[in-house]
């Protein structure tokens, strides 16, 4: 029998957007989405600045540098807004 290793500290590898979810690829696979409007700063946002994103760390968290806005991923799992 396999046993898929689950990483154990979710880390991001790439951000995008639909029209009104913001999705997250972790590196082991999974993929978060959340409502943008939980976060109006993205909400409010140019799709520019949504697109203008640095991952925080080695994947912990992300941040759009022309909105000041952070988020983590830990805080995604578990729905924090």
């Amino acid at each position: 029998m396999t046993i898929l290793a689950v990483e154990m500290t979710p880390l991001a590898q790439d951000v995008s957007f639909s029209d009104d979810v913001l999705i997250v690829d972790l590196i082991d696979g999974r993929t978060l989405s959340a409502p943008l409007i939980w976060f109006p700063k993205l909400s409010n946002a140019s799709q520019k600045q949504r697109e203008t994103w640095e991952i925080m760390g080695s994947g912990e968290g992300i941040h759009w540098p022309e909105i000041d806005e952070d988020l983590s991923i830990a805080g995604l799992l578990i729905g924090a807004h």
